[in-house]
């Protein structure tokens, strides 16, 4: 197995009835904040006004930028680092899902250069100095509240690109299960199967590491097919929304990549996806990790499916490995299709194949990706074709 590094400098108040603590550690980086958010949802919850008075009662200068998309642009990143600029920020406050924290962490890396934020994704120029970002999360799904990565898409070129830098590591997050309550049913499901593709897209790989890891990851999915349908059917069922919660952090903050060191598949087809048709992250990895499971099973492959089947699924280990691997993939499908509800094709959702090609294309950086079984374009292609049909 390879060597590696874990450093997860983020601390982590979780439950209920913690942002007595807000007002403290945002007073650790400066007095003036600028608070991030989406459409408004967190003033609906009253979750605005709290936050609001803890930053007040603190003494704590308070500056906004509302508006934040799903899949957010940069657009949003560059007006939130002007304000930076122009107003001095000390420290940044991401109050949201993922797509707030993620553009907010770009917003604190653009607010240390000079000119468009896009250059930051696109020329992967090197972020080597972010303002300190303190995240309150509403939405289990993307981990984003626990690492250094995030996702940015650009409308006018129909690109969504993700990188990872170390500065962009929030310093501090509140994880408390009650804010996610009101979070829809379907939201719920794509989450879910977010949080699911973090684990399959490390669990399937061609690395030999540690066996712990791979137990780990199995009862992290475990977790998710047990409670994600209790969070949909009781939305304040504290214990489903904290194991969730708690599973969608776990999943991607890098414990469970040990010394693997394996290209994900289904986030850069997603990525294409989502970038020239703006759907829900979730839902795009649901429609596609099944189909991409399916196109990589082979004879090599067989044994981590097997392995899959048995240990997450409860299929009989005494049936031929084969079998074992089609069925795993049959009940993954039944879980995110049936058990969470969720569309099942791509043409069920409106996409048709007009810009499979191009997709495909821009999926594959050196023309392969190299990942649990390496895919060129026309590989991709099929996967995405795979998607229209059940």
């Amino acid at each position: 197995m390879n060597n590696f590094i874990y450093d997860i400098p983020t601390r982590v108040y979780f439950g209920e009835n913690q942002l007595g603590n807000l007002g403290p550690e945002l007073s650790r980086f400066g007095k003036r904040v600028l608070l991030c958010y989406g459409g408004g949802s967190i003033k609906k919850t009253g979750l605005y006004d709290k936050v609001v008075a803890e930053i007040k009662n603190a003494g704590l200068e308070l500056f906004e930028l509302s508006g934040i998309d799903p899949n957010p642009r940069v657009s949003s990143v560059n007006a939130g680092a002007d304000i930076c600029k122009k107003e001095h920020i000390d420290v940044l406050l991401a109050v949201g899902g993922g797509s707030v924290i993620d553009c907010t962490k770009y917003i604190g890396a653009a607010a240390y250069y000079d000119g468009d934020a896009w250059d930051i994704l696109l020329q992967k120029v090197p972020v080597e100095k972010c303002l300190p970002v303190i995240t309150v999360l509403t939405l289990s799904a993307t981990g984003s509240e626990m690492d250094a990565a995030g996702v940015i898409s650009n409308p006018e070129t129909k690109d969504k690109i993700g990188l990872i830098f170390p500065p962009m590591q929030p310093k501090v997050s509140f994880l408390d299960p009650t804010n996610t309550y009101t979070v829809s049913p379907y939201q719920t499901a794509c989450g879910a199967a977010d949080i699911l593709s973090h684990i399959i897209e490390v669990y399937f790989n061609v690395n030999q590491d540690l066996q712990m890891l791979d137990g780990v990851m199995e009862v992290l999915m475990k977790t998710v097919i047990k409670y994600a349908p209790l969070a949909m059917k009781e939305p304040d069922n504290y214990e489903a929304r904290a194991n969730l919660m708690w599973a969608s952090s776990w999943a991607i903050n890098g414990f469970v990549n040990g010394g693997k060191r394996q290209a994900w598949s289904c986030h850069p087809m997603e990525h294409e996806l989502s970038a020239f048709y703006d759907i829900t992250h979730g839902l795009g990895l649901a429609i596609l990790t099944p189909r991409w499971l399916a196109y990589t099973l082979n004879e090599t492959t067989v044994s981590k499916f097997y392995q899959f089947g048995v240990n997450v699924f409860g299929i009989d280990a005494a049936l031929p490995p084969m079998e074992v691997a089609h069925k795993s993939i049959e009940l993954l499908s039944e879980f995110l299709f049936k058990t969470l509800g969720l569309k099942s094709t791509l043409t069920e959702i409106g996409i048709d194949d007009a810009n499979f090609t191009v997709m495909a294309k821009k999926a594959v950086t050196g023309g392969t990706m190299h990942a649990f079984q390496p895919l060129a374009a026309e590989d991709i292609e099929k996967i995405f074709r795979m998607c229209q049909v059940k």
